[in-house]
């Protein structure tokens, strides 16, 4: 109950006629950077970013994250019309989305990819509405141990779940680690890593790092692929958008179980991607039509796109409740709040309501608003797409460059601003995640610091973090995350050998 009031007074904030455009405008933005494969949420969220440093933070949430949900709608534009998938998650879209446009029915995919998307972030909305004030509620009660436990379960998580190499992502939290550790150490105030250069004493900026990371990084890789594009038309009118909405409830199981997968996906830090693939070899695996899966079925379309969506927003969960971020997005947005003075965790829902039941009710509003926006822009985004890039790039660099200096003023920014985006360009040559390093930038110094004060709590002992079963039971579990791999591959081994003695025994 009191969440429904808290979100009828987030519904108030919203009210506010700057906030609707500014969700309108994040939306457009949204759309346009989710058709041009290369950037995507992460990346335009970060070049972005500055556009909102005058703004209200509650006006500049509510743009920023309807930009998020923009990326989210556009990706599949791109997968289904020109086979390129917008968004790395949008690459399941395409098995069956590309094969519908062939036939002569992109409207009618476009139309489910777009709902589905819905759908779940719907759910997902739903989800965060009721669960998250609970979550903050619970973690009020977290001292400095509970806090470092759930960072090391954070980037534990990383390690284990993920689907790159356990390696590469530790040499990438690594090197976040590292960077987050220059400049001014808080606690004692001496200089750590600064070399005797005064422009090291502020350390690495979050945000000149992840424009650079991020945006600089992918327009490199994507002027190197040399991407040109040829595609299907697609027109969407009303009567085909009501033809897929009264086929969509056939698939309802489907839509469910896809959007639990996304949310279980979003809130632990799996991703929107491994979610759509998940979701889609679940529906291939259980449908009636599943062995016409890849020749152009709609319930392949709506599959990856319910659960990309859900996963996608349940992310900001454990970001709002915790300050632990579900995905690179949230991680950017995270960086947002706390440029903005604001910082994440349980106490944001004690001390800024306006700010959070704002978003909450701007989720809600902002998934309807672009939801109809797609539907009626599709012809638009993609006489874009036929741009050449060797003109649309440019123009995203100078953004880059423009909202690096906008930080502090300062051109040597731009030039760290550089050198990261060789460093992401370099990352995603070598298969090394951005994510993680991300991550450990954000995170590092507030992993540390809750470090350092349970120590000095505990005068030096580790068993602090065993002191009660709240903080034992994370530690537990993050080591097993951390050495999930091996575990997992013993595992294997073990039933590998348990079948071989089996059948020989036969």
């Amino acid at each position: 109950m009191d969440a429904l009031l808290s979100l009828i007074h987030g519904f108030g904030v919203l009210g506010d006629p700057m906030n609707i455009l500014y969700m309108f405008i994040g939306i457009f933005l949204g759309v346009l950077i989710g058709v041009l494969p290369g950037l995507g949420g992460a990346n335009g969220v970060a070049i972005l970013l500055p556009l909102t440093f005058s703004m209200p933070p509650t006006s500049a949430i509510i743009m920023l994250s309807s930009i998020y949900w923009g990326a989210l709608f556009g990706g599949a534009i791109t997968s289904v019309l020109f086979n390129i998938p917008g968004e790395p998650w949008s690459v399941a879209t395409t098995f069956d989305g590309y094969p519908l446009a062939q036939k002569g029915r992109a409207g009618e995919a476009l139309a489910g990819a777009f709902t589905g998307s819905f759908l779940g972030a719907f759910v997902a909305t739903l989800l965060i509405t009721f669960l998250a004030p609970l979550v903050a509620r619970f973690a009020l009660q977290f001292g400095p141990p509970e806090f470092f436990a759930v960072y090391l379960l954070t980037f534990c998580s990383f390690i284990g779940m993920g689907k790159e190499s356990p390696f590469k992502v530790i040499a990438a939290m690594m090197l976040g680690f590292a960077l987050a550790a220059v400049g001014l150490d808080t606690v004692t105030g001496q200089l750590r890593m600064t070399f005797g250069s005064t422009e090291l004493l502020r350390g690495f900026d979050f945000l000149v790092a992840v424009i650079g990371l991020f945006g600089v990084g992918e327009i490199l890789l994507t002027m190197e692929e040399g991407l040109a594009f040829k595609g299907r038309s697609a027109k969407i009118n009303p009567r085909v958008v009501l033809q897929v909405w009264a086929e969509i409830p056939k698939y309802w199981v489907t839509c469910i179980r896809s959007a639990v997968v996304g949310c279980w996906m979003g809130i632990t830090p799996g991703g929107a991607t491994p979610a759509s693939f998940m979701s889609y070899g679940l529906a291939k695996r259980f449908s009636r039509n599943g062995p016409r899966f890849g020749t152009g079925e709609l319930e392949g379309v709506i599959a990856p796109e319910t659960a990309a969506h859900a996963a996608g927003t349940s992310a900001l969960l454990p970001m709002l409740t915790l300050g632990i971020p579900g995905s690179p997005t949230a991680a950017v947005l995270l960086g947002g709040l706390l440029i903005w003075g604001l910082q994440p965790g349980p106490l944001l829902f004690v001390e800024q309501k306006d700010f959070v039941w704002g978003l909450i009710a701007s989720i809600y509003v902002s998934n309807v608003a672009g939801l109809i926006v797609v539907l009626t822009t599709v012809p638009l985004f993609a006489a874009i797409l036929r741009i050449p890039f060797s003109i649309i790039a440019p123009i995203i660099l100078v953004i880059c460059a423009v909202g690096a200096y906008t930080v502090h003023n300062a051109l040597l920014d731009i030039s760290v601003m550089l050198v990261f985006g060789v460093i992401g360009y370099l990352f995603k040559k070598l298969g090394y995640p951005l994510a993680p390093l991300v991550l450990a930038l954000v995170l590092g110094d507030m992993a540390e610091s809750s470090f350092r004060q349970a120590m000095l709590v505990s005068q030096g002992s580790l068993g602090v973090f065993y002191a009660n079963p709240l903080v034992g039971s994370l530690v537990t579990l993050a080591l097993v995350m951390l050495f999930w791999p091996l575990i997992s591959s013993a595992l294997a081994l073990f039933k590998g050998r348990g079948d071989s003695t089996l059948a020989s025994s036969k």
